[in-house]
């Protein structure tokens, strides 16, 4: 049976970034840039005032001085005259130097006094100014192909006037769950009936990645129905089932996508929970089947099919990148099976701390509502010590402190 690095590698070999697409700018938040972005002009486009204050000659203040006032200069002016020996003009922050200075000095470091401004010490040349292409250059790349955009990058981007932004097209991502005992939510819960929780949960799951999720509701174990509901979700950019992928007498995922000429990849992973997950490709598109268990359904996304959506979204580093903790408590596990174990991550002076969240037992999941972090255990290793580093993906942006 495959390990889990070489699961996942397969799945990564397997999915491509999708089409471009360009959307307002308004709407890149949070997109993967599709292509590099230059400089179209210097920036700052000329000098500029860092300070309220007055633009001045550095020459004429090489100690305590009063200087003329001859103009104001407010941000967005056109530029005050020339300022000649033993002048100043009043300038604005972010308002272009006039002709002549080459220094401001801030309104703290002076007095004003009718139509002089007193110079209460030395003026070195310079000072307080934003000098042209300073910060970017014409034709300097600015944010690279393959970015995520966050507040800063729209705000380059704006700068440049980019009203429109060449992205990764987002993928569209059919959900359905599949087994008998499902009812909607909001349904009534007959004896041996539960919530389809799944769907919602791995359609947050795909949201939160940065994707849009399709619904498919609830196909029944009867193969005709679930036919057509999986030939419905193969239209999407990716398609993830469920439940119905173990060895059960009505468990008919896998033989309906293989009817329906999705070529299987892998069927079967040595890791818990999650070993049934089967992965497979039709037209080019990835099929997850996932384990209809929720621990283990959102446990094998995290996994698996977070990183193919990424990496389909455009992402160059589709895997989140571990983390060391230490472990707080000891853990005991079996051989033989890479272990994801739920754990609460604090921050205590700095260091990542891991306790575990709980009972591991797959049918609790609220030890997955407190955890925090993925613990990676490797195969082999059965026995890990307090105190001991393991490898933790981080389910969240941040850990908590304790």
């Amino acid at each position: 049976m495959l390990t889990f690095e070489e699961a996942r590698g397969m799945v990564l070999a397997n999915v491509a970034p999708l089409g471009r697409e360009r959307v307002p700018i308004t709407a890149a938040s949070g997109r993967i840039l599709a292509e590099d972005v230059r400089a179209t002009r210097d920036m700052p486009q000329w000098d500029n005032s860092a300070m309220d204050g007055y633009a001045v000659r550095s020459a004429d203040c090489a100690g305590p001085a009063t200087l003329k006032l001859t103009g104001y200069q407010a941000a967005g002016d056109a530029v005050s005259p020339k300022v000649t020996h033993g002048c100043a003009v009043k300038i604005m922050t972010g308002s272009p130097i006039p002709e002549g200075c080459d220094a401001v000095v801030p309104f703290e470091e002076t007095e004003e006094a009718g139509s002089s401004v007193n110079i209460h010490a030395p003026v070195r040349p310079r000072a307080h100014i934003r000098f042209r292409g300073e910060d970017v250059k014409t034709g300097d790349l600015v944010i690279p192909a393959g970015t995520a955009l966050r507040p800063p990058e729209i705000s380059m981007l704006a700068s440049f006037g980019n009203a429109f932004v060449p992205v990764y097209r987002k993928a569209r991502v059919a959900v359905l769950s599949t087994g008998d005992e499902l009812v909607e939510l909001g349904e009534s819960l007959s004896s041996g009936k539960i919530v389809n929780s799944n769907s919602l949960s791995l359609a947050a799951a795909v949201e939160e990645a940065g994707a849009v999720p399709a619904l498919l509701g609830i196909a029944p174990d009867e193969k005709e129905i679930m036919r057509e509901k999986i030939a419905e979700g193969l239209k999407a950019d990716a398609l993830i089932t469920s439940a119905g992928v173990s060895a059960g007498d009505r468990d008919f995922v896998r033989e309906v996508l293989a009817e329906l000429g999705v070529e299987q990849i892998f069927w079967g992973v040595n890791i818990k929970p999650g070993k049934p997950i089967a992965f497979g490709i039709n037209n080019g598109k990835p099929v997850f089947a996932l384990p209809g268990n929720p621990v283990s359904s959102l446990i094998t996304f995290e996994m698996f099919v977070r990183p193919a959506l990424r990496k389909m979204m455009g992402h160059p580093k589709p895997l989140k990148p571990l983390v060391k903790a230490t472990l707080a408590e000891p853990i005991r596990k079996k051989a033989g099976k890479t272990h994801f174990f739920r754990v609460r991550i604090v921050v205590e002076d700095g260091e990542y701390i891991a306790w575990t969240s709980g009972d591991q037992n797959t049918g609790i999941l609220r030890t997955m509502v407190h955890a925090n972090g993925i613990a990676v255990l490797p195969s082999e290793k059965t026995v890990f010590e307090a105190g001991e580093k393991v490898d933790v993906c981080l389910l969240y942006q941040s850990a908590g402190t304790k």
